[in-house]
């Protein structure tokens, strides 16, 4: 399992993302809202 971790595993791999998948994080990032109250924190998906 450690050699999947490895530096050389990730050197020679190609790791782009595609473009729907960079859209979806984007996407989701801007729906998300997080709010403070006290202590707590209340995530909302703004969708």
């Amino acid at each position: 399992m450690a050699n999947f971790y490895s530096k050389e595993f990730f050197e020679t791999k190609d790791l782009k993302p595609k473009s729907e998948t960079i859209d979806f994080l984007l996407n989701y990032s801007r729906a998300l809202s997080v709010i403070d109250y006290n202590d707590i924190q209340f995530e909302s998906i703004l969708n």
